[in-house]
């Protein structure tokens, strides 16, 4: 019997392994919270099949996601990724890549990790919804404008509420798999308690 998918993912294999391997499982991992911030940045107005579809471009251009990397990007390296038709060349949204990259060091000095700046809006601890359809799940909520205003005073940028849900969503602070899936019992059932 197959197993029961989130609806939003079912009919394209790239998009159902993303989902059944990644999308909701709770990430500390600053190198992965890094990629997946940048990616919801350059998705910003677009969909995410798009973006994951250009994630090993991706990569590629932007040194395996390496913030500490990308912080000392110069003219010379923003003007080569706008040349790069492997991933979305946006003006702004490269060279947010690279202050975010900076902002995101900075925030690694106060609070000793990016994960632990992050998991500490929601206490350490997953916060599991009870999606029934995924086209019921918020664009928005009061923990992603809160994160959204902080991280944007900080120097972040193109982290809007809404892709700052999205984040949410692929990170596991939030678990919205609709709870029909495999996923959402699964994620529930290992959830950590992150101190």
């Amino acid at each position: 019997m197959k197993q029961k998918k989130c609806g939003w993912c079912v009919g394209d294999t790239q998009y159902e392994a993303y989902h059944d391997t990644e999308w909701g499982s709770p990430v500390t991992d600053d190198a992965v919270l890094f990629e997946f911030l940048l990616l919801e940045t350059f998705q910003a107005g677009l969909s995410w099949i798009t973006i994951l579809r250009k994630r090993n471009n991706f990569e590629k251009a932007f040194d395996g996601f390496d913030y500490k990397k990308i912080a000392r990007y110069d003219e010379k390296k923003i003007a080569a990724l706008l040349k790069d038709t492997g991933i979305v060349r946006n003006k702004l949204k490269v060279r947010s890549a690279v202050s975010n990259a900076q902002a995101f060091i900075k925030v690694q000095e106060t609070y000793g990790s990016f994960s632990a700046f992050l998991w500490e809006f929601v206490g350490g601890k997953a916060i599991h919804n009870n999606v029934q359809n995924y086209k019921e799940a918020p664009a928005t909520t009061p923990l992603s404008d809160k994160l959204s205003k902080d991280l944007k005073k900080r120097g972040f940028k193109f982290v809007g509420s809404t892709v700052i849900y999205a984040f949410m969503q692929a990170v596991g602070i939030v678990n919205d798999h609709e709870t029909s899936c495999f996923r959402y019992s699964e994620i529930r059932q290992n959830d950590p308690v992150l101190k």
